[in-house]
């Protein structure tokens, strides 16, 4: 078996020597390197350059011939040593010191300047049968030396008896390079003037380079891989695929996809093994993108039985490309490679199969084709991934009471499963008219809205409730919605008209307190007026609570009647709302005037006026990414109070969506006032603060908290979420002294907050 692995190893190093001595000029324009005599600095890559050395007819050997003469041969050079192999004796015999020249035969016509050529190994080889590096040593010593004629009987070659040198090249040969760099020094400092052959050197330094390239490509130092493969042109030859195969993932891995393109390039137009080529096709399809793999594919040749080459991975091939469609919905992938997936859905019935093409329809929003496949992927499998694509398809298809049925089962399986059953329940709870529930749904809906704190379905609980006349129960529902969420500007108005049709002039009274500068609608209530809201409403406050009434009790499950009471409540609005990697459904409620905005219009198309008037119409029924259009068509006026008003307005509809970036760069496009910039840059920063507390970046949370203290003195929710921040990153004389201090005011989540301290610093004295 040693044999066998040295014989491969000797193989791959001759013809990868071979073709780098063929192609040396060609490989040292590929990696940047000239011929003005100084080291440019290594830019690797033209490969798509670089052409496979050009051969030319040389005399051929009837290597079968010698073989089969060899049975009954009777001079046998002597047998290696005990622990050399027959693999290291032959690398050993390619550097011996250069034999006699011959005198030129009937096969071998004599040369005007035949050179000095080191024919030990063809001698070894022919010895030992082995045709494969007969032919390949051949083919070294050609590229070599051009005008040399190989021996027509290798047998006759004479025999070499350095047995140090013998002993170098086994080193060589097993990979101990370091005991082989000391061999050479022990025998330079005993042996004056011995030197060893160039072609070891050169062997030597391309080996313990190799090993280098191989060994940070597998620590993932890819940087240190390219400079290697410049440094180093000789090793990037077909003969030693492996590591074209690790530079080029270096190069992808760099954030430098051309290069690793033309890496992938000069493989595929000059290496030959129908294996290589494949695998060569397949890492790159695992780094490049669906682009760059088409320029790749189209280099793919006939396999000579009327098929292409890359036929046996075109289905894995066709599945890689549409789950990238599935990453990116503007990504058009080729009908061809639909068509494979689509075939493959239907006669091999994985269900995998079907998601990918019910996800890839999805992202495009063809919704019918993408319910048509997620059903059959739950035919096949149903799973927690199945539905929550299927209930996707069927919220944006307006049937959210079979995507509740759908994914109530799956409703814990992940955070994504429990946002889709979610959005699910506040589009079915908003349907107009209402969808007509039994108590069990509404229990169950109820149950996982109050486990989860979800406010769009609160909300929405409290219109219901009001749509059957049962205005005590939402009253509840908004309260507990405004609990939830305090600043929910649909909530508050929900339960100031509640308030007034349970005549509770207290209640509505404390409530148009809170929000009468912040929503004109909520100051607005009572008074017998139609004038257009022109306006914006503020976020918001953070800590700023809304009153609840004598009571705060959980809010009650909605009853259903035999028969419906209909109301002249708002019909519900549903939006749907782009996700990073899915696509989730959130509901708002409206007001109760809807002032003509529920229809859908091209905000571009209207006048810049018309378009802000629009933008706060929008704003009122909490629509705020139509809105932002509006006002983004706004900002076109040439009015400077118009494109004050719009970017203002614009900047609320983006803190609305919880996009503060958004909010901000909204916020520059037009000078906003003193007043205004402030109430925007406090919102901004809350909500910034917010957000990275929840991606768990506290101390990022801290410093938006810090920014935000200097504009306004912190409210008691926030300063209970600093010391939850303090807590978290292990502050804990920090998060004793923000808790005490908000639990001084008798703010219950303080003391939980204090509780939660000696929990995580006593967890002995905790019961």
């Amino acid at each position: 078996m040693k044999s066998s692995s040295v014989a491969i190893v000797v193989a791959v190093a001759v013809a990868g020597l071979v073709t780098a001595l063929r192609d040396r000029v060609a490989l040292q324009e590929m990696l940047g390197f000239g011929h003005s005599g100084h080291a440019a600095t290594p830019q690797f890559m033209l490969m798509g350059r670089v052409t496979g050395p050009e051969t030319s007819p040389k005399p051929q050997i009837d290597v079968q011939a010698i073989a089969d003469r060899l049975h009954a041969a009777t001079l046998v050079p002597p047998l290696p040593q005990q622990g050399e192999t027959a693999g290291d004796e032959a690398e050993k015999s390619l550097m011996v010191a250069q034999a006699p020249q011959q005198q030129p035969t009937a096969a071998q016509p004599a040369k005007s300047a035949q050179p000095k050529v080191d024919e030990s190994a063809l001698r070894y080889f022919a010895s030992r049968g082995d045709k494969a590096r007969l032919q390949a040593e051949i083919a070294r010593l050609q590229a070599l030396y051009p005008n040399w004629v190989p021996p027509a009987d290798p047998l006759a070659v004479p025999q070499s008896g350095d047995r140090q040198l013998e002993q170098m090249w086994q080193l060589y040969s097993e990979g101990r390079y370091a005991e082989l760099r000391k061999a050479i020094a022990d025998r330079q400092a005993s042996e004056s003037g011995w030197q060893p052959p160039p072609d070891l050197l050169d062997r030597l330094d391309v080996a313990e380079a190799r090993a280098r390239l191989v060994n940070a490509s597998d620590q993932k130092q890819y940087a240190t891989v390219v400079q290697i493969g410049a440094n180093t042109p000789s090793l990037l030859t077909c003969s030693d695929i492996d590591v074209l195969w690790r530079v080029a993932e270096a190069f992808a891995k760099t954030d430098r996809a051309p290069r690793a393109r033309d890496a992938y390039v000069y493989i595929l137009k000059n290496c030959t093994n129908p294996q290589e080529r494949v695998a060569t096709i397949q890492k790159a399809s695992a780094l490049l993108s669906y682009a760059v793999m088409q320029d790749l594919l189209a280099l793919e040749r006939p396999d000579g039985n009327g098929g292409r080459e890359f036929d046996g991975m075109r289905n894995e091939l066709a599945r890689r490309f549409v789950a990238a469609g599935n990453d990116d919905p503007d990504l058009a992938v080729a009908p061809a490679y639909l068509s494979i997936v689509q075939r493959l859905a239907e006669t091999e019935r994985l269900a995998s199969d079907s998601l990918l093409l019910g996800w890839y329809q999805l992202r495009r929003e063809n919704y019918p084709d993408a319910e048509r496949w997620f059903r059959a992927a739950r035919e096949k499998e149903d799973s927690a991934i199945a539905s929550q694509g299927l209930a996707l398809a069927l919220i944006a298809e307006k049937k959210p009471q079979e995507a509740e049925d759908v994914m109530y089962k799956w409703r814990g399986a992940s955070k994504d499963a429990t946002a889709t059953y979610l959005a699910a329940t506040a589009n079915l709870m908003a349907l107009q008219p209402p969808a007509n529930l039994s108590e069990e749904v509404l229990s169950r809906i109820a149950s996982e809205i109050i486990a989860q704190k979800y406010v769009p379905t609160a909300q929405q609980f409290g219109w219901f409730a009001r749509t059957l006349n049962q205005p005590q129960t939402a009253a509840r529902w908004f309260e507990t919605a405004l609990r939830w969420k305090p600043d929910d500007e649909p909530s508050a108005y929900g339960l100031a008209i509640t308030r007034q049709q349970l005549r509770d002039r207290a209640g509505v009274a404390e409530i148009q307190r809170l929000w009468g500068g912040r929503s004109e609608r909520i100051a607005q209530l009572g008074e017998a007026t139609n004038q257009r809201t022109t306006t914006p409403s503020l976020p918001a406050p953070p800590g700023q609570m809304v009153p609840q009434g004598p009571t705060a009790a959980s809010p009650e499950i909605v009853r259903a009647p035999p028969e419906r009471i209909e109301s002249a409540n708002p019909p519900a609005v549903t939006e749907v709302v782009r996700q990073p990697a899915m696509q989730t459904v959130t509901v708002r409620r409206g007001a109760r005037q809807l002032r003509g905005c529920t229809t859908t219009v091209n905000a571009q198309l209207l006048d810049p006026e018309t378009a802000l008037s629009r933008g706060w119409c929008l704003m009122d029924i909490n629509r705020p990414m139509e809105a932002a259009k509006a006002f983004d068509a706004a900002l076109a006026s040439s009015n400077r109070k118009t494109r004050e008003d719009a970017a203002y307005g614009q900047s609320l509809a983006f803190l609305r969506a919880g996009l503060s970036n958004n909010a901000a760069v909204a916020a520059t496009k037009a000078p906003q006032t003193q007043q205004r910039a402030a109430e925007l840059q406090i919102a901004i920063l809350a909500d910034r603060a917010l957000a990275a507390f929840d991606a768990k970046r506290y101390r990022e949370a801290l410093i938006y908290l810090d920014q935000r203290a200097q504009l306004r003195q912190e409210p008691i929710d926030l300063m209970v979420l600093r010391g939850y921040a303090y807590l978290n990153m292990k502050m804990y004389g920090d998060a004793e002294r923000i808790f005490t201090a908000a639990a001084s005011t008798g703010n219950k989540d303080a003391n939980r907050g204090l509780a939660d301290l000696k929990a995580s610093t006593h967890p002995d004295t905790v019961d």
